[in-house]
């Protein structure tokens, strides 16, 4: 099937949710052998649901300008047939086709008018396609921008205000009452901010605060730990309310990590920055129910670090195209922001080639490093780092040393087995991703290969392959 320029990822569509249980409604329907006249093209999806009525519900959504309508009785918007047409779509589970009937009828008039009327524009704008696990097709031309709808910018800002303000008032509660208020030990005491943070459109504080529960009685130090994340929370809650005061880079830093998303087709416009990138690590994480891969690229010659992002769940396929240890010449294209880190994959000029040979620096070189990046982002949770050292113990931890000094490496990391075997106690280049936990070692690169050692996608939540 071809894939359809634009094609959300499945978090997308959770983000459009208006509560937890939508989703939970939504998925039962999500099956093909529940819909009837389905398809899909560059601005639409469309389809008729056999629900409990008489006759199938008309579903009809316009990906592109995030609008839709369903003939079901339910005054929740989007309802759970709009939800499960689009986890379909983005699983692709709709085929192709041209629109007919209720379909063209009301995807040309939301194409015709700028007023959506009855059927107001929902407050989510899609941000990458998941044709390819977040890497678009070198050969198709990069989708037209769609201008925003201005009125529902501002709208959407209204309520990311009022979520940013609300959040900082939960922290001040949280600093009057203590860290020994037993309602922290509640998870639904975190869930309940999460939820009223997903509602204002500030998704991506949802996630940190859903992480932060995780964290409560973890272990003996978790106090500390807590307080310093309820600090990055405090801080981006106030930036996020200052975006206006902040110089381009840092306000777009703010916007992406409080969750505004940036069209793929508005990067794509930009300027392709052209190298010979190093696939210098990979690690993959469980975030609530997204399975998310960070590949790490090096510029050979431009000397910048790039990250490239895919997402799997429900038996999605995380993105293989870029192997560790390779080295491809392609263009990427960054999104804007302080760091700048993320980019989405463009053309590619040449077959993959092994990539022996790596800059690796000493440990104070990477220590300077991090340094710079916690100071461009203070809420930046990891960042990449190449360093000439050798796995060691200290002080009851494993670390990473060299004659400069150490890095300790987080208590959590996994392949420090694979890492010991590889090194076999030497100095070897290795690559590792920084967190305020201490480091993940990702790759451990040796003289005629390079070894994956970063952490790898829960088999039983990613279809193998992944």
């Amino acid at each position: 099937m071809q894939v359809v320029a634009g094609r959300w990822q499945v978090e997308q569509v959770f983000a459009l949710a208006p509560r937890p249980t939508s989703v939970a409604a939504a998925q039962p329907l999500a099956v093909p052998t529940r819909w009837v006249a389905t398809g899909c093209d560059a601005q639409g999806v469309w389809g008729r649901c056999i629900g409990s009525g008489a006759e199938p519900y008309d579903c009809v959504v316009d990906h592109v300008r995030v609008r839709m309508h369903c003939a079901c009785p339910s005054r929740v918007r989007p309802c759970k047939h709009a939800l499960a047409l689009l986890l379909m779509w983005a699983r692709g589970q709709v085929a192709d086709a041209t629109p007919s009937g209720v379909a063209s009828q009301r995807l040309e008039g939301w194409a015709s008018s700028d007023d959506a009327g009855a059927h107001a524009p929902l407050e989510v704008t899609p941000a990458a396609p998941s044709g390819s696990a977040g890497v678009p097709d070198p050969a198709a031309s990069p989708p037209a921008p769609v201008p925003p709808d201005p009125g529902a910018r501002d709208e959407r800002l209204a309520r990311m205000m009022i979520g940013l303000a609300e959040l900082d008032r939960w922290l001040d509660d949280r600093m009057r009452t203590g860290l020994a208020d037993p309602a922290l030990a509640q998870y639904r005491t975190w869930d309940h901010l999460a939820a009223r943070l997903i509602d204002a459109q500030v998704g991506a504080l949802a996630n940190r605060v859903r992480r932060l529960a995780g964290l409560v009685g973890a272990h003996p130090d978790w106090h500390q730990q807590v307080l310093a994340e309820m600090g990055v929370l405090h801080l981006l809650a106030d930036a996020g309310r200052r975006g206006g005061s902040l110089s381009p880079g840092l306000a777009d830093s703010v916007a992406a990590a409080v969750g505004w998303q940036v069209r793929q087709a508005d990067v794509l416009a930009g300027v392709p920055h052209t190298d010979e990138w190093m696939v210098m690590g990979r690690s993959d994480v469980r975030e609530d129910r997204i399975e998310v891969r960070r590949v790490w690229l090096w510029g050979r010659h431009t000397q910048r670090w790039a990250m490239l992002l895919s997402f799997a769940a429900y038996q999605q396929t995380l993105d293989t195209s870029f192997e560790v240890g390779t080295m491809v010449h392609a263009d990427l294209f960054r999104y804007p922001g302080a760091l700048g880190l993320r980019v989405l994959a463009g053309p590619r000029h040449a077959a993959p080639e092994p990539a022996l040979e790596v800059a690796a620096g000493s440990v104070a070189d990477a220590a300077e490093a991090v340094g710079r990046a916690v100071a461009l982002e203070p809420w930046v949770e990891r960042f990449p780092v190449c360093l000439l050292a050798a796995p060691a113990r200290s002080a009851g931890r494993w670390v990473l040393t060299d004659a400069h000094g150490t890095l300790p490496i987080a208590p959590s990391a996994p392949g420090i087995a694979a890492l010991l075997a590889c090194s076999e106690g030497r100095a070897v280049p290795i690559t590792a991703e920084w967190t305020p936990q201490g480091l993940v070692p990702l790759t451990v690169h040796l003289a005629d290969r390079a070894v994956d050692i970063g952490p790898v996608a829960d088999s039983s939540f990613v279809r193998a392959g992944a």
